[in-house]
């Protein structure tokens, strides 16, 4: 069973695996650091990144973070912003992942606030079989769909699994969706895509219509959308299971690791 250490900055909390606080972990956790830290400075030469609901387009000179949520917003429709836990958790991961020295890891896991980031590490054991991440679903207390969870084998290139909800958490969303899951290989567009879908359900009969739209956006891998007593999936989606997680109904993001 992997093992998850909590990491918080600037009001944002992490859970990353590895937990050892070795020097991977501390290399992780630095990288958080930098990122959001570069973010902020560039908010400071284009305040209008932080406040847009729709795609803009950047000054010259943007860092890697702002570009990648740049571009992911251009893709959605929604504003950059729509896309900054993903791209933070993502940018982490593969950082750390590439400066790094350390062969032990299975894989680094990021979760920022509910949006998941999977990357399995190219020196684990080739002859060791991947262990699938589980990855619950929370769409409210009284909901029948809060004991579902995705059975994720990662891509060796990374996973992301990001949601959005119009009743939960401290995000922006201008529908009123329980929940929108998004798998894709990219946290950035992830981010933004869940932003999206729940933007985009008012309405049981939104569902549908909903998870087509967000499939048909280049790079998404499939989508889970719940609204009351319904639910939409669409495009490829790891197997979907039942969680044993007994504390998984007092979660407070749509996505959490069990």
């Amino acid at each position: 069973m992997r093992e998850f250490r909590t990491f918080s900055y600037r009001g944002a909390s992490y859970r990353i695996s590895p937990a050892d606080g070795g020097p991977l972990f501390s290399d992780i956790t630095e990288h958080i650091k930098s990122i959001r830290d570069e973010l902020e400075h560039f908010i400071k030469k284009q305040p209008v990144f932080l406040t847009s609901l729709v795609p803009i387009e950047l000054l010259p000179g943007a860092p890697e973070p702002a570009v990648l949520m740049a571009e992911a917003a251009k893709l959605t429709g929604t504003g950059p912003m729509a896309a900054v836990a993903g791209t933070i958790a993502m940018l982490a991961v593969q950082r750390a992942a590439a400066a790094s020295a350390v062969q032990a890891a299975e894989d680094i896991i990021i979760e920022n606030g509910g949006d998941i980031f999977i990357l399995p590490l190219p020196g684990r054991q080739q002859n060791r079989k991947v262990r699938p991440v589980i990855a619950g679903v929370f769409s409210g207390i009284s909901s029948k769909f809060s004991g579902l969870a995705l059975k994720i084998i990662p891509d060796e290139k990374g996973t992301a699994v990001c949601s959005s909800s119009g009743r939960m958490g401290h995000s922006l969303s201008l529908g009123d969706c329980d929940l929108c899951t998004v798998v894709s290989g990219s946290a950035a567009l992830a981010d933004a895509a869940a932003t999206l879908g729940g933007n985009l359900v008012k309405k049981e009969s939104d569902l549908g219509p909903a998870a087509e739209r967000l499939v048909s956006i280049p790079g998404i891998d499939g989508v889970l959308l719940i609204k009351n007593e319904q639910i939409a999936v669409a495009g490829k989606l790891p197997e979907i299971i039942r969680h044993t997680d007994a504390d998984g109904l007092n979660k407070i993001t749509g996505t959490f690791l069990v």
